[in-house]
This record gives structure tokens, sequence and C-alpha cells, in this order.
């Protein structure tokens, strides 16, 4: 994790300068919750390209590295979909000493557990998320592939139903449920965009946190979130922070 006292965050507009202790205040879940909050963290280029040479991390700074892992300590388990996890070589999550003993204190796992969202259920046994976690991930997908990703993990995730009324498909609203279930209430999604875009088409983001790099890219590249169908979802910012690179790092909740 980035050096906090190598970033230097700012409210943009008054340019009032924003400590540790306030920056987590600023991305905290809601107090006492009694049902998941879905909360997405993507990055876009200022003409809204979501990856750099067919990856995120080839946007993002110092300040965005360093609320990612933000956070990833306030969150109970990071959804991620299973292209993306392989795309981005995505291993377990990594806190340090101090952020672990917040999340104990909190009553949280030291680590939160990866959770891969996958269709197919066609897992790479050496991916490293499922070889350099702490804790054992979650593989969530549909019943039509559940044998597929049992066979393919072995007991290096647990597999889990997150079907509907299709088998065959991986059913949102049920994956949050089995969340919930699990008492893994405060979720973050750090995409790709086809999870995203899903989340936003059946109504279930509740947040976005979306870092704007001070960078063009033009081309072809995806935006933060696609997919066939969509949803009109009307968001109201929270706040906007930004830092000495130029960057700009906004929080919206949904409005019901």
């Amino acid at each position: 994790m980035e050096n906090a006292d190598a970033v230097r965050f700012t409210l943009l507009g008054g340019g009032t300068p924003v400590d540790e202790d306030e920056l987590y205040r600023l991305y905290s879940y809601p107090a006492e919750l009694t049902r998941c909050v879905v909360r997405g963290n993507m990055i876009a280029s200022l003409d809204g390209a979501a990856t750099n040479d067919g990856i995120s991390g080839g946007l993002g700074g110092a300040g965005d590295r360093w609320l990612f892992a933000v956070q990833r300590e306030l969150a109970d388990v990071i959804v991620v979909g299973a292209g993306t996890a392989r795309t981005e070589n995505y291993g377990g999550a990594r806190l340090s000493v101090a952020q672990r003993r917040r999340r104990q204190a909190l009553g949280q796992s030291e680590v939160p557990p990866i959770a891969l969202v996958t269709r197919t259920g066609l897992i790479e046994r050496d991916m490293a998320v499922l070889t350099g976690s702490e804790l054992l991930p979650l593989v969530l997908t549909c019943a039509a592939s559940v044998g597929i990703a049992r066979d393919r993990v072995g007991v290096a995730a647990e597999v889990v139903d997150c079907s509907g009324a299709d088998p065959h498909q991986v059913d949102l609203t049920v994956l949050v449920e089995r969340l919930a279930q699990r008492g893994l209430l405060r979720v973050l999604t750090e995409g790709g965009p086809s999870l995203l875009g899903g989340f936003v088409a059946a109504t279930l983001l509740d947040e976005l946190c979306l870092t704007s790099a001070p960078l063009l890219l033009g081309g072809n590249a995806v935006r933060i979130a696609t997919g066939e169908t969509g949803s009109l979802t009307r968001m109201r910012r929270a706040h906007v922070l930004t830092d000495e690179d130029g960057y700009l790092y906004a929080r919206y909740a949904r409005i019901r």
C-alpha cells in the first residue's frame, strides 16, 4: 500500500486537506447494515476508457492505488469477474498490520475474501487469486457449471450456486443474497465492465467510486460498465477529492 504521507488529498472546490481519519470516514460503509451494500470501484480516462493496453492498472497513480487499498480494507468481500481476475493477474488481498488490526476491531476477518464470478466455471487452478489468497476464495457460478468449477478448483475455493430461474446464468440478485447469508454485507466490486454493467442493469449497484485519470487514450477501449441491457440509475455526488497529480476521486450513491 502506498504511504499515506506521500499522497495529498484535498476536497475539490475548497481545497480542504483530507487526512487519513477523514479519508476513512468519507469511504466508510453505512453503519449497522441489515442488507448488502454493493459498491463499485473503477477508473476511467477523461475520454471514458476503462483500460490502457487491456488493463485498468495502466491508468492509475499513487492516489488511486492508495484509495484502492483503503476500499479493500473496508469491504467484507471483493467481487470480481473471473475474466478480469485473469487479465489483471489478481491475487488475494494484501493488508498491512495496521489495516488488519482495524478490521479485527470491527469484527471483520483480517483480510477480505475474493469472490470470482463465472458463468462457465472455467477457472484455472493456478490462477494467482487461488494460489495466493489467505482466505478461501469463493467461486460464484450457476447450477449448470457448479460441477465443472468444483472439478477445476478442488479444495482451492468454495463453489457457490448463484442461479435463479435459469440454471445456465448467474443471477446477481441471488449472488447478493448468497453473500448476505455469509454475513458479507460490505460488498466491493472491482469489475470488470460486464460485471459492473450487470449490477447496474439489475439495479443492485448502491455506490460508485470513480477515479478520473488525467489522460486521453482515444481508440476503442471499453467503458467502465458494459452489457446488452442497462438501467437508468440516478446517483447523487457524495464527495470529490483531488491530488497533486490531477486525478479526481468521486463517490456517488444511488438515489432511492
